[in-house]
């Protein structure tokens, strides 16, 4: 009978992962993250720009824009470098995936826009209070979806199944 396998600390897997952080899914999970850092970056400034200072829309309008906005450079940025994908994309295995997600990133973004415009008509809160609510909604909505993309990307991108990556750093 096999052995049960103990549990790991926080520290034993900081200490693993940045021994494993030359592997190639290491690189990978690095890049898809500097990917979301400027989607995020993108996103924020947009939203605080169309809502915060020029007014002009409300705050779901305005962040379906901005991360509209945001997702385009995304989709590019993710398969070219963090992926290395080249020439056109595969409309199956790539396009309808990836737009897909970014659409239930967008509801979800909406639902945290009309969370954040319903606290902000309660609590009667100022045009930058209310900004500031938007954006932290907009940031925890996006926050959810991100390991669950990185799984899908990985898998339309990449040719590695879950249990193989485990396997790869591992032997890594």
């Amino acid at each position: 009978m096999p052995e049960p396998k103990q549990r790991t600390s926080l520290a034993q897997r900081v200490v693993h992962l940045w021994e494993k952080r030359d592997t190639p899914e290491a690189k990978h999970l690095f890049k898809y993250s500097m990917v979301s850092v400027i989607a995020t970056i993108m996103s924020f400034a947009v939203l605080f720009l169309v809502f915060g200072v020029l007014k002009l829309w409300g705050p779901i309008a305005s962040t379906v824009f901005a991360n509209l906005s945001a997702t385009i450079p995304s989709y590019y940025l993710n398969r070219k470098w963090v992926w290395g994908k080249g020439g056109r994309s595969h409309l199956v295995k790539e396009i309808i995936p990836f737009w897909s997600l970014a659409a239930i990133g967008i509801v979800v973004s909406m639902g945290g826009a009309t969370l954040a415009r319903h606290i902000s008509k309660v609590q009667h809160l100022s045009h930058v209070e209310q900004t500031v609510l938007v954006l932290v909604a907009n940031l925890v909505s996006f926050g959810v979806f991100w390991v669950l993309k990185f799984v899908i990307f990985n898998r339309m991108f990449h040719v590695h199944t879950l249990e193989e990556l485990d396997e790869l750093v591992e032997a890594a």
